[in-house]
């Protein structure tokens, strides 16, 4: 049992549009990573609370569905400055809950917020469309209506935005949400929901239940009301919610596992790539689906990129997220570290080279810290370049030429993100054209913005969130003939 905090919150469930904070439910601890104490507890959402949140969302699908647009782009724009207004209480529940470093939640907590005025606007601009028919008595029409309730399930790296991701757009689009955060961060989306209660939601568009998750989703999508589940999540969750959305064809959005690689080449601009890099790589300390995991450096300047690359990853605060100083905070649990050690020792065991880092930082025995890695030499065969590592590890390796770059990076059975570097117009265009994923960076390994789509190919994922993709996932399109 871990030590508990004064301050320690008790979340309630919000079934229904109301606040379930009776009754025999069991409770989940959620520690702190920078100090293994309990700053919070959710209870364990039962079969009847999960019963009255699909029941809820079925009695308000269709008076939601039949909502004019200005009216629910008003709605949720209000939720948005809702949240915006309990900004630094949510940035501060992420950092206690997450880890990540104050500065990076107040970020994702600004991102959120976007995300909710994004589909405010992108309410009112669900167009359908007229065909002209091939026969002068007929009309035809085609209409995007809301696909019905969705059941939504966000991971603990991103506890912000990825449940706004999935509130905002679905509420837009006129489509009730079940939304089940990680118990592991779970802080964000209760404050999401108070936001959403704040801003006058009608009752039932909007639940937020925690629990055991095969059992959640297990109810969730055996129900027929669920017509669109939402994952952001690891590939075998994904495979799972999948196989049980087969049941009813209810249609999935899934963004899973990333392993990006990085192509930098030799006429890139050298310290702008190594900034660039290194801040991409340890935000977050490597707990991102986006992040670049896999460094491939053209021969030519392989070994001036691996110096500095390490000196200034060295050079990176290690730290508690509620310390200023901090540029990387600690992992977000035991299991994060276990795993991230077991992957450094794999490399370094097949003969790659530790530049820097590879150990708990000294003096962190509390909380779950590991220093930024960085290794070279590493055996392409290691776990480390064929596991999505989802840590604070960057392996760099070298390559010649466009042809075998794209080979290289393109060897792994994901496909969420690359990323190259160069200031040749040629090889950049090449580069956009031939990485295999739903995201590519040229010169720049920060590219998810509300406004444009966030997709994976191959085994990352099906579907699409964020830009006009995101809402227009949360409908079905409707085609009518009227003959005269």
């Amino acid at each position: 049992m871990s030590a508990v905090t004064a301050s320690a919150r008790d979340w309630p469930l919000f079934v229904a549009g109301a606040w379930e904070e009776a009754g025999p439910r069991e409770r989940i601890e959620v520690e702190n990573p920078a100090t293994g104490e309990t700053v919070a507890t959710v209870p364990v959402a039962t079969a009847a609370d999960l019963d009255r949140a699909l029941a809820a969302a079925e009695a308000a699908r269709s008076t939601w569905a039949r909502t004019d647009a200005w009216t629910r782009s008003a709605l949720v724009r209000a939720a948005g400055a809702a949240l915006a207004r309990r900004a630094e209480e949510v940035a501060a529940t992420i950092v206690r809950e997450q880890g990540k470093p104050l500065a990076e939640a107040r970020a994702e907590v600004g991102y959120a917020v976007e995300t909710f005025d994004w589909y405010a606007d992108e309410a009112r601009r669900l167009y359908g469309r007229t065909v002209p028919g091939h026969r002068g008595d007929a009309r035809l029409t085609v209409l995007r209506e809301p696909v019905g309730p969705v059941a939504a399930f966000t991971p603990w790296n991103f506890p912000a935005v990825t449940p706004a991701r999935k509130v905002a757009a679905a509420l837009a689009a006129g489509c009730p949400v079940i939304l089940k955060p990680s118990e592991e961060t779970p802080g964000a989306a209760f404050h999401l929901a108070e936001a959403c209660e704040e801003a006058g939601l009608p009752l039932g568009l909007l639940s937020v239940v925690c629990g055991v998750p095969a059992e959640i989703s297990g109810r969730l999508l055996a129900s027929p009301t669920i017509r669109k589940v939402s994952l952001t999540g690891s590939v075998p969750v994904g495979r799972t919610l999948m196989a049980q959305c087969a049941e009813h064809l209810q249609v999935p959005t899934l963004e899973l596992g990333g392993h990006a690689a990085v192509l930098v080449f030799a006429d890139a601009d050298l310290d702008a790539a190594v900034e660039r890099c290194v801040t991409a790589k340890f935000r977050n300390a490597g707990q991102v689906c986006l992040a670049p995991s896999r460094f491939y450096v053209e021969r030519a300047i392989a070994e001036p990129f691996a110096r500095r690359f390490a000196e200034r990853a060295a050079a990176l605060t290690v730290g508690d997220g509620f310390d200023p100083a901090t540029e990387v905070g600690p992992l977000a649990s035991a299991r994060r570290l276990e795993a991230t050690e077991r992957l450094v020792a794999d490399a370094v065991g097949r003969g790659a080279e530790l530049l820097c880092g590879g150990r708990r930082p000294p003096g962190r025995e509390r909380g779950w810290f590991y220093e930024p890695t960085v290794l070279t030499g590493v055996d392409p065969a290691s776990a480390l370049m064929v596991e999505e590592p989802f840590a604070p590890i960057a392996p760099l390796l070298g390559f010649d030429g466009l042809e075998e770059g794209l080979r290289l990076a393109n060897a792994t059975p994901y496909g969420l993100a690359h990323y190259a570097f160069t200031r040749d117009l040629r090889t950049a265009q090449l580069a956009l054209e031939g990485l295999e994923a739903g995201v590519v960076g040229i010169n720049t390994c920060l590219t998810s913005t509300v406004e444009a789509p966030l997709s994976g190919v191959k085994q990352s994922g099906i579907g699409a969130e964020n830009g006009v993709e995101g809402i227009e996932a949360y409908t079905v399109v409707k085609y009518g003939q009227v003959q005269l």
